[in-house]
């Protein structure tokens, strides 16, 4: 059989091939999308080292003190721990620890993978816990002993009516939020609700350049429509040409797979503007405006013919 499989071809299964021998993940294990399962006693990306301790002694030294292997952070290999690396530095991972038991992602202060801000500034972050600087306490060493409010009445006020403390955008401190990145006016807000970066295109243009951001959502100028207002309410071409640039090989306009969507949305909109060649090409994984594509969530493509979400 063929060594590249999968529905979109992602499977590439020569990465499970022995470079010298040519055998698949060396004899000792089974290929899966381009990655070795190995037997038991065989380890290594091929399957290439033997393990000279029994499965029974290599789970024993790979549990963690609450009973898990490897604290369910990582993965055991011939009685060792070797822990999913989180940082996207590459250089240091967040996890680690003997049995992958320390997680220093619970010291940051706000919930950013990206930030080093540790502790709120105020503290060390030892196997996953803060300890604080004197004057300051909480779980992430956040609330000041000054603050006329308990630590818990502070995160409250900050959460306003998200779960998370200023909306997972910012730092909560005495009550009152800090959004992130600093200096970025992007993220505002009481609470830090606002996260203007929502209304930019990946070039950074805000709402196509027809329209203003307000709190992440994009207010579209006239004629102009649209999540990021990209879609003009008026078109310059024919029914048939815009349809002809929409369509996949098989003729079927914005790789049609179904119009249930059609009916919701045009009842929605068909009060703001009467266009048929709006309307008339509203299928399938999304819709034809124009001579382009407005592709639901998890599909992409010109003509939405890619799926890139979840299996479904």
């Amino acid at each position: 059989r063929g060594l590249v499989t999968g529905r979109f071809c992602e499977c590439d299964d020569s990465e499970c091939l022995d470079e010298d021998t040519g055998e698949v993940c060396g004899g000792h294990g089974q290929c899966y999308c381009g990655n070795c399962y190995c037997a038991a006693g065989w380890h290594g990306d091929k399957c290439e080292f033997q393990c000279d301790i029994s499965p029974w002694e290599s789970r024993r030294r790979c549990t963690s003190p609450d009973g898990k292997i490897c604290s369910n952070r990582g993965t055991c290999v011939c009685g060792e721990c070797s822990c999913y690396d989180v940082d996207p530095s590459g250089d240091w991972g967040d996890i680690h620890g003997n049995t992958c038991e320390c997680d220093e992602r619970n010291c940051h202060a706000t919930y950013d993978r990206y930030t080093d801000d540790f502790c709120s500034g105020h503290g060390q972050c030892n196997c996953g816990r803060c300890d604080c600087k004197e004057g300051w306490t909480g779980k992430k060493c956040e609330h000041p002993v000054t603050c006329s409010m308990s630590s818990e009445s502070s995160l409250k006020k900050c959460r306003g009516k998200s779960n998370l403390p200023c909306f997972g955008r910012g730092q909560c401190q005495c009550g009152q939020c800090t959004c992130h990145p600093p200096g970025d006016s992007r993220v505002h807000g009481k609470n830090c609700e606002c996260d203007d970066r929502q209304c930019e295109d990946i070039n950074g243009e805000v709402c196509g350049g027809h329209g203003y951001c307000s709190c992440g959502r994009c207010i579209c100028e006239e004629d102009w429509f649209g999540k990021l207002c990209r879609f003009s309410r008026s078109c310059d071409m024919s029914d048939a040409q815009s349809k002809e640039l929409c369509e996949t090989a098989d003729g079927v306009v914005c790789s049609g797979k179904g119009d249930h969507l059609f009916k919701l949305l045009k009842s929605f909109l068909e009060s703001s503007f009467n266009s048929q060649l709006f309307f008339s090409h509203l299928t399938g994984n999304g819709l034809c405006n124009c001579g382009s594509c407005e592709c639901w969530d998890g599909w992409t493509g010109n003509a939405c013919e890619i799926w890139v979400g979840a299996e479904y």
